[in-house]
């Protein structure tokens, strides 16, 4: 069922996608052989085929007492997707974006969904050219690293908060205090903040509640949030034991 899916998902129907999965280990075959084998009404399996044969997924051949059929590989039929897709995308992107006009007021704007927050945290961190301000969590490392690694390598500044144990070691890193991170709720948030120019917050992995805004204060508070916590970090590393002893019990355990 589940390649089932996902064949309709990239554009062909119910039918075709039976079709084609059955004539995958079951070729040459004919039509009639397909109906049996796919489920696909006798009515219905002729026009199933001839829409994969235009698509490119399927080939005939008219022999002298049926016409049997064979589908094209996985392999040519997934690339031929991949470039068809990248060259509409290509074409789409060419078209969208004269059309489109940055909101510069300064709103805050709300969204839902890790998925959606991650995709919009990618989306600053690749348009980036200048700097990066981040706080993110192991969870979320595996995606956005790919893109740091880049912007690193293009000459963004990166200033990092880890909240979780993962190795990072681009730009200037800290590992936030577990303590202080649970005292702030930050073990499922992820920031970024972009060219001092953009701001991004989400919190919550099961369930994600988000906010960007490109308002020069918020960007500014967020910024200064990150600053503050890398600078405090830098200054915890070099204190000596014997100033660590003159804190209070509960600063040194935040500290910790």
């Amino acid at each position: 069922m589940k390649l089932l899916d996902q064949l309709v998902a990239f554009g062909m129907t119910e039918y075709e996608a039976k079709v084609y999965l059955v004539l995958l280990s079951e070729n040459p075959a004919t039509g009639y052989q397909l109906s049996k084998s796919s489920g696909v009404p006798r009515s219905m399996v002729y026009e199933a085929l001839g829409r994969l044969e235009a698509r490119g997924a399927v080939l005939k051949s008219e022999e002298e007492k049926a016409t049997l059929y064979r589908p094209v590989s996985p392999a040519l039929l997934l690339d031929r997707y991949e470039r068809e897709t990248r060259e509409r995308l290509a074409a789409l992107r060419g078209d969208l974006l004269p059309l489109y006009q940055q909101e510069q007021t300064g709103r805050l704007w709300n969204f839902s969904g890790r998925r959606e927050a991650l995709a919009y945290a990618i989306d600053l961190i690749d348009a980036a050219q200048r700097e990066l301000m981040l706080v993110f969590t192991d969870a979320d490392s595996d995606a956005l690293r790919p893109h740091l690694e880049r912007a690193h390598e293009r000459g963004v500044a990166l200033g990092v908060i880890l909240t979780g144990d993962i190795p990072f070691e681009l730009g200037q890193v800290v590992r936030h205090p577990k303590r202080e991170t649970e005292l702030h709720r930050m073990e499922e948030t992820l920031i970024v903040v972009a060219d001092e120019r953009e701001f991004l917050i989400a919190s919550g992995h099961m369930v994600t509640s988000a906010t960007v805004t490109t308002n020069p204060n918020m960007v500014l508070i967020a910024r200064q949030f990150i600053w503050m916590e890398l600078f405090a970090q830098r200054i915890f590393a070099r204190l000596g034991s014997d100033l660590l002893a003159r804190l209070t019990p509960e600063d040194r355990q935040v500290l910790h």
